[in-house]
């Protein structure tokens, strides 16, 4: 039985969820699996992957092949890599304590991209938002101005009336 490890689409319309699974390559895309080794979800930035390694690893050691977009996503997480770690344990070039080393050396490697990754693109948001506020206060600001013009000559009209009227009436009491 031929065993794939490919994604799993769920969720709805428009709003794609998905979850990494080890099935039969004979199997529908939605349907029965062997395993859910994970789940990836595309709609948050950066996208949210979350992943059984050590089961991916079991499954790859047994000769499960991944779709193009399963191979990036445990390529992502380093799932491949221990993969290709253990396999130089079984010829005799590493052992167990250095693959682990090299692993989890890479995976802090990873983790502050990522992080840093994260960190830009909330200064980026805090940025556009700054930015953002910094035009509407403009906005305000025009538009205060323009009623401030814009009542400024009836103000006069009225205390031309005024004045106006208060002639009158000083001509009237005389």
């Amino acid at each position: 039985m031929p065993v794939r490890i490919r994604l799993q689409r769920h969720g709805k319309k428009g709003k794609p969820f998905y979850w990494v699974v080890a099935a039969d390559s004979r199997a529908k895309r939605d349907g029965k699996y062997l395993e859910k080794l994970g789940i990836y979800n595309p709609n948050t930035n950066p996208a949210t992957i979350e992943l059984d390694v050590d089961g991916a690893v079991k499954w790859l050691n047994n000769g499960a092949q991944p779709s193009d977009t399963a191979k990036r996503i445990l390529s992502y997480k380093g799932a491949l890599l221990k993969h290709h770690l253990l396999g130089g344990v079984r010829k005799g070039a590493l052992t167990e304590e250095q693959v682990e080393e090299k692993f989890n050396a890479w995976l802090e490697e990873k983790e502050n991209k990522i992080g840093s990754k994260v960190e830009d693109l909330a200064k980026a948001e805090a940025d556009a938002k700054a930015k953002a506020l910094e035009a509407e206060k403009e906005v305000n600001a025009k538009r205060a101005a323009e009623a401030a013009a814009a009542a400024a000559p009836a103000e006069e009209e009225a205390t031309e009336e005024a004045a106006a009227e208060d002639s009158a009436e000083a001509t009237d009491k005389e």
